[in-house]
């Protein structure tokens, strides 16, 4: 997470003190909330004039319950000698309540001495915390669209507190200054469709907590660009455009045929006429010289079989002759 920074920058000072508070009191306590992430930070008590370590002891209250020490699931701030408690660095604790106030003291401690009591003003998450960008941001490009997930900046108890997220955009082509945004979405899965097929838009995400009332902006997700993909009506003119394309391309190579033949008629036939070819019984001839010319013209032409006529003898009778003569 980012580095610490102070979140109240004033320190209360407890004026009650013991003949014990001789140690200087720790100085520039920060608290830092970030998302889930609770973290309380100090500068260290210097001693010249002592060689051993300083410890440091960090309580806790709540706005209905007394001081107690630090002694949460996986996380102990008594008696330590780093400058920092981390009450969510355990996986298994979740820090404080996110919706209780909380109020935090601070003292540091050598044997039997120990400081004066440094309070720092109370807080409650929801309402100081800073919300870092969505998580795991991706985007995957549809028919003049982008289709966007997303995760929740942190885990919050949905019943009490919500995200609201918005879209910022642009096409990487224009100029930024023409940025558009979009939302709020209750939803981590976003379309931002009416987009221009083929171009390519830059993005960014934010979210917002809402609590009782209460708005927390939180910061935009690092700029990722994306190319759109083409939609419905792009697809027909694309059909059309490459069918009209095609047709205009074989009338004008039609025409151009038919002009060729016009206009080169004779060259062309002469090109595609079949060339003369030598009889084969020449060819044969020429193949073998010696041979008589007439035997070789003779030799393909000379039938394979005997061919034979047919003969019919017709004859009538006498009497039938004349019976046909007289009918005549």
């Amino acid at each position: 997470f980012p580095p610490l920074s102070p979140l109240f920058p004033s320190l209360i000072l407890n004026p009650s003190q013991d003949s014990l508070s001789q140690l200087p009191a720790p100085q520039h306590p920060r608290i830092h909330l970030y998302n889930a992430k609770q973290v309380l930070s100090w500068e260290p008590v210097a001693l010249s004039n002592d060689t051993r370590p300083v410890v440091y002891r960090v309580q806790y209250k709540y706005t209905f319950s007394d001081w107690s020490d630090i002694d949460i699931v996986g996380v102990n701030c008594t008696q330590i000698t780093v400058t920092e408690c981390d009450f969510t660095a355990s996986g298994t604790s979740k820090g404080f309540p996110m919706d209780f106030n909380v109020t935090l003291r601070l003292q540091a401690e050598l044997g039997e001495l120990h400081s004066a009591w440094v309070t720092m003003p109370w807080f409650l998450h929801y309402l100081n915390v800073t919300i870092g960008p969505p998580k795991d941001v991706g985007v995957t490009p549809g028919e003049g669209s982008l289709i966007i997930n997303f995760s929740p900046p942190f885990d919050i108890n949905s019943s009490t507190v919500s995200f609201e997220y918005y879209v910022h955009y642009w096409e990487k082509a224009g100029i930024q200054k023409q940025k558009k945004v979009k939302g709020p979405y209750k939803s981590n899965f976003i379309l931002l469709d009416g987009l221009k097929p083929f171009r390519v838009y830059c993005l960014q995400v934010k979210a917002q907590l809402f609590w009782h009332g209460t708005i927390r902006s939180g910061h935009l997700s690092n700029t990722s660009c994306y190319e759109t993909m083409a939609d419905a009506s792009t697809k027909l003119q694309q059909v059309i455009l490459i069918s009209v394309g095609t047709f205009s391309s074989l009338l004008v190579l039609a025409g151009a045929c038919f002009f060729l033949v016009l206009k080169y008629g004779g060259l062309i036939k002469y090109w595609f006429h079949t060339p003369p070819r030598i009889p084969s019984q020449i060819e044969e001839y020429l193949k073998d010289p010696a041979q008589p010319i007439l035997e070789v013209l003779d030799k393909n032409n000379s039938p394979k079989d005997d061919a034979w006529d047919s003969v019919f003898i017709v004859s009538f009778p006498e009497k039938e002759h004349e019976h046909v003569l007289q009918t005549l």
